[in-house]
């Protein structure tokens, strides 16, 4: 086993699907003043962000008619006339090793700016700065905080001949600047963010037998957070990262738990002879959604106070499994079984309709942005495992593959601000 902190290979991306009713936006690339570093501009990294978040269609640089910097050089006619309902300009100066970034989003049909705000970063962190101009272009138009400068975990599988090599990388939210936090010999599982995105928990075996281990990323610092007989699996932290639900099999039947992180108490939260599984926190933080067979098969259940008696939600299908519940409580989405293929399906809870949302048919392990309106998850294609975000209606997509390899197990992380 060895613990690292190096650059290894990037996601790729690439554009699946398009949604139809994607906003036409225009980002003009950014007027520049001093020594750029060399790499991807601002206005491209923004300009790809929208694009894959399936709700924005930018306009391709050498279709537009001017190229503005400020207010007083843009020509609402010109961009009406292109069919554009929003237009981005900006300038970027460099000041030593600094540099400063003034932009401005313009609502084309009003003829009024809705945004114009300074942000600067380092020269070694335009992307940084990119990804934080996305997320306020995306805020501005939508109402919703954007997502593109939060991080996705994940674990990538290779073989070499006899060697198997499993990794647990952190990287940007389009896959660039991954970095490996945890490489194996043995299976790496279920990465779960802290609130506060600043550890993770996963399941490694390691040591020859699950274990759930916690892992402050600034630091590389891991503990030990259960190492019980039997199985220890599935962490999920709690809204107030001061425990974590586990499934364990320490009293010889798969249960959720409570660990309380500082002291170490174990709470056990359910009680069958049925497999309960997969804990997941609902958006209050005083319930938690699981998988359980107590019905016959899998299917999600609800508990909606810690001791409550637990309500089955879901029936569309025999397997119903690994709950993921957004932000806002108003979707729970799930592994779903559908005429033997897997997608990813999603509930809601006010109404209790079920629908499917993914095309794909070996799909796994979904994970709902923070802002609740994308969801990432595994899926098989052309025999390998690789990475897919859809809008959270099913809408648009787009896959992140491995440079060589196969990616599992993704989770977002959260907005960190």
């Amino acid at each position: 086993m060895l613990v690292a902190g190096s650059a290894r290979a990037e996601l790729l991306i690439r554009i699946t699907e398009g949604a139809d009713s994607a906003i036409p936006i225009a980002v003009v690339p950014f007027a520049e003043s001093g020594a750029m570093p060399a790499g991807d501009k601002v206005s491209s990294i923004v300009q790809a962000n929208l694009t894959m978040s399936g709700e924005f269609r930018p306009l391709e640089p050498s279709r537009m008619l001017s190229l503005p910097a400020q207010r007083s050089e843009v020509y609402f006619r010109d961009w009406r006339m292109l069919g554009q309902r929003y237009v981005l300009v900006g300038q970027l100066n460099r000041s030593g090793d600094r540099i400063e970034a003034r932009y401005e989003l313009f609502d084309v049909n009003r003829e009024q700016r809705i945004l114009g705000e300074t942000a600067g970063a380092s020269v070694n962190s335009v992307r940084t700065l990119a990804h934080h101009i996305s997320d306020r272009v995306y805020e501005a138009i939508t109402g919703d905080p954007g997502v593109f400068s939060t991080k996705l975990a994940y674990i990538t599988l290779n073989r070499t001949g006899n060697d198997t090599r499993y990794r647990l990388q952190v990287s940007d939210l389009d896959g660039k600047r991954a970095r490996v936090r945890l490489e194996s010999q043995e299976p790496i599982l279920s990465p779960a963010w802290s609130p506060d995105g600043k550890q993770l928990a996963y399941v490694s075996f390691e040591t020859g037998k699950p274990v759930v281990f916690t892992h402050e990323l600034a630091t590389g610092e891991r503990k030990k957070a259960a190492d019980f007989p039997g199985l220890n699996s599935a962490p999920a932290w709690s809204p107030d990262g001061k425990s974590l639900l586990l499934t364990l099999s320490k009293d010889g039947n798969a249960e959720i738990y409570r660990l309380d992180i500082a002291s170490g108490n174990l709470t056990r939260l359910t009680n069958h002879w049925a497999i309960d599984t997969e804990g997941a926190w609902d958006h209050t933080g005083k319930g938690i959604f699981f998988t359980s067979d107590r019905s016959g098969g899998p299917q999600i259940y609800h508990m909606e106070r810690l001791g409550a008696e637990p309500k089955r939600i879901t029936f569309g299908s025999r397997y119903n499994a690994r709950a993921r519940p957004d932000a806002k409580g108003e979707y729970v989405y799930y592994v779903h079984q559908r005429n033997r293929a897997f997608h990813i399906a999603r509930i809601n809870l006010k109404s209790g309709e079920e629908s499917v949302i993914t095309r794909t048919e070996s799909d796994e392990s979904p994970s709902v942005s923070p802002n609740g309106r994308m969801l990432i998850y595994a899926t098989q294609r052309n025999g390998t495992s690789v990475l897919t975000v859809v809008s959270a209606n099913g809408g648009a997509a787009y896959s992140l593959p491995a440079a060589d390899g196969d990616v599992r197990e993704p989770a977002w992380g959260p907005i960190v601000r």
